[in-house]
C-alpha cells in the first residue's frame, strides 16, 4: 500500500509536471504563433504598401516616359526649325554678300568714271588756262600794236568764242 501510494504520488507528480511542462510549452508555442502571425500580418501590410508604392512608381515612370518622349519630339522639332532658320539665314547672308560685292563693283565703276571725268575736267581746265594765256598775250600785243598804229584803233576790238571739244569716255 505504501509503495502504491508512493507510486501514485510519484505518478501524480510526474503527471502534474508533464502537464505543467505541456501547458508551458503550449503557452510558449501559442505566444510564438501569435508573434509569428503578427509578423506575417505586418509583412503582408508592408508587402501591400510596397505593391502600392511600386504601382505608383510604375504609373509615375510611365507618365515621365511619356513626358520624356514628348520633350524629345519637341526638341527634334526645335532642332529642325532651327536648322531651317539657319539655312534661310545662310541664304540671306549669301544674297547680302552678293549684293555687297555687286555694290562694291558698281561703286568702283562709278569711281573710275568719276576719275575719268575728273581727268577730262583737269585737261580742259589746263587747256582753258593755256587759251587764256594766249588770249591775254594777243590782247597785250594788240594793245601795244594799237599804240603804234592809229588806224587800227578804229577797228572794233576782237571777240573770241570758245567751242569746247567733245570727249568720249572709254567706259
Amino acid at each position: 500500500r505504501e509503495l502504491r501510494t508512493q507510486y501514485e504520488a510519484l505518478a501524480a507528480r510526474n503527471l502534474q509536471a508533464a502537464e505543467d511542462w505541456y501547458r508551458a510549452r503550449c503557452a510558449r508555442l501559442h505566444e510564438r504563433a501569435a508573434r509569428s502571425q503578427e509578423a506575417v500580418r505586418a509583412s503582408r501590410r508592408e508587402a501591400g504598401e510596397c505593391r502600392r508604392q511600386l504601382q505608383a512608381r510604375l504609373v509615375e515612370m510611365e507618365s515621365l516616359r511619356g513626358a520624356h518622349q514628348s520633350l524629345e519630339r519637341q526638341l527634334q522639332e526645335l532642332e529642325e526649325r532651327h536648322n531651317a532658320e539657319a539655312a534661310g539665314l545662310q541664304d540671306t547672308i549669301g544674297q547680302l554678300e552678293d549684293d555687297l560685292r555687286n555694290t562694291k563693283n558698281e561703286m568702283a565703276r562709278h569711281l573710275r568714271e568719276y576719275q575719268d571725268l575728273l581727268n577730262v575736267k583737269m585737261a580742259l581746265d589746263i587747256e582753258i588756262a593755256a587759251y587764256r594765256k594766249l588770249l591775254e598775250g594777243e590782247e597785250t600785243l594788240f594793245n601795244l600794236g594799237s599804240v603804234g598804229l592809229p588806224s587800227l584803233n578804229s577797228l572794233p576790238s576782237p571777240t573770241y568764242s570758245f567751242q569746247p571739244r567733245s570727249f568720249s569716255s572709254s567706259t
